[in-house]
């Protein structure tokens, strides 16, 4: 199936693509922390289109979800 041929429909089923900027300020962070969590491997799942990176806000969220913690030492286990 061509781009020409995707109906509305399946086009809905893709996440919302955030910039590097744009995902950054929804996290609250700064682009640069953001860059080096993405270099060291510890940031949001992204995904790169030629040169440019974006991250789905779906990934974001879980990203935000699995660094919940109790205490300065205990991370919270996931309920689901």
């Amino acid at each position: 199936m061509t781009i020409a041929n995707d109906t509305a429909a399946e086009r809905k089923e893709w996440p919302d693509l955030m910039t590097v900027e744009e995902a950054a300020a929804f996290l609250r962070l700064k682009r640069s922390t953001l860059d080096h969590y993405r270099c060291q491997g510890r940031g949001p799942v992204y995904r790169k289109h030629g040169a440019r990176v974006f991250y789905p806000k779906t990934n974001l969220i879980a990203w935000s979800e699995r660094n919940a913690y109790a205490s300065t030492s205990e991370r919270l286990r996931s309920t689901r």
